[in-house]
């Protein structure tokens, strides 16, 4: 069997567990392409893999990459929309920190020719997250007040651009005045140091969403720790999602308090969701390539990188992104193409 290159792990633990060696080559099936990687995107996913704590759903492998950019060396049967040569990025079980990687056609996207290959690493995963979740799930519409926790992620500096791009109004929370001061050069218009404010009441005290006082959507990365007050922050009939347990997994909830807001708690999770179907993959980047594409195109939206480090550094990259200095997304250099 030929061989390429990945990061694999000798064990669960710290970075220093990841190696840069040999890994099978993967070679496509029906219905998916193999796309020479130029970069991957680094991922608090990947850090908790790493750990041993989020295991890889059936299929996926051991090696650890959520999103990758490159270009298509080629294509399995069946395969209709894309050939050898396209730029792509794509959106991944696993598999990414590697020179080549398999994917279904269907969570493959192109990258625009005025959008740097190795940038575009950093979008399939938070544009996958944030759409389904603001969009497809609370139904994001101008004039709404959408409070974004862990503005200056990568997740966060996508959120913020697509809501007000969408005409919401976008608060956000950060640790530091240097992050809140660049999640406002994104759009963000309510600034929340959590180090030094209560979220809660300055939500409140912002004025009302589209349903009333509160927040209209709250996108939240922290989980069980936030839980109670996210539900106090909502505006009636506001809808908080849950993307991350940075914060823990068991929180207390008082469903008076959700009951009289008429509130929605959703818990989503984009790495596990099927392929194709219902609330698939599939349709998110569907729907990513029709309406949000064209926004990348342009430059409307655009993938914020904090740092760029060669795949050999990746024990480095996980570092980076796990001491919260970050502001966007890291990536990971394979090669250039």
């Amino acid at each position: 069997m030929d061989r390429v290159r990945a990061i694999n792990l000798n064990g669960f633990g710290g970075p220093e567990v990841m190696e840069w060696s040999e890994a099978p080559d993967p070679a496509p099936g029906h219905g998916e392409v193999l796309i020479e990687v130029a970069a991957a995107g680094v991922n608090r996913a990947d850090l908790l893999q790493r750990q041993g704590f989020y295991p890889p759903p059936p299929g996926a492998g051991d090696i650890l990459g959520l999103e990758v950019s490159g270009v298509i060396a080629e294509v399995g049967d069946g395969v209709r929309d894309w050939q050898a040569g396209d730029r792509v990025c794509a959106l991944l079980s696993g598999g990414g920190y590697a020179e080549r990687v398999v994917v279904p056609a269907t969570q493959v996207l192109p990258v625009p020719a005025e959008l740097d290959l190795a940038a575009a690493a950093g979008l399939p995963e938070v544009a996958a997250t944030v759409w389904s979740n603001l969009v497809t799930t609370a139904g994001l519409h101008a004039g709404q007040l959408v409070l974004v926790h862990g503005g200056g992620s990568g997740i966060g500096t996508h959120a913020i651009q697509l809501a007000v791009n969408r005409g919401a109004r976008v608060a956000v929370t950060a640790g530091s005045q240097r992050k809140l001061d660049l999640c406002k050069d994104l759009g963000a218009s309510v600034l929340i140091n959590y180090r030094e404010e209560d979220f809660v009441e300055r939500i409140r005290a912002e004025g009302s969403g589209a349903g009333g006082p509160g927040a209209d959507i709250i996108l939240d990365n922290m989980g069980a720790a936030y839980l109670p007050r996210n539900v106090d922050a909502l505006a009636p009939h506001g809808h908080l999602i849950v993307i991350g347990m940075q914060g823990g997994v068991n929180g207390e909830l008082n469903l008076a308090t959700l009951l009289g807001k008429w509130g929605t708690i959703h818990a989503n999770n984009l790495r596990k969701r099927p392929a194709t179907g219902n609330h698939s993959k599939a349709g998110i980047v569907a729907e990513l390539n029709r309406h949000l594409w064209p926004l990348i195109g342009d430059g409307t939206i655009f993938p914020v990188i904090h740092a760029e480090l060669p795949i050999t550094d990746a024990p480095e990259a996980h570092r980076l992104l796990d001491s919260s200095d970050t502001f966007g997304k890291v990536i990971l250099r394979v090669r250039d193409l």
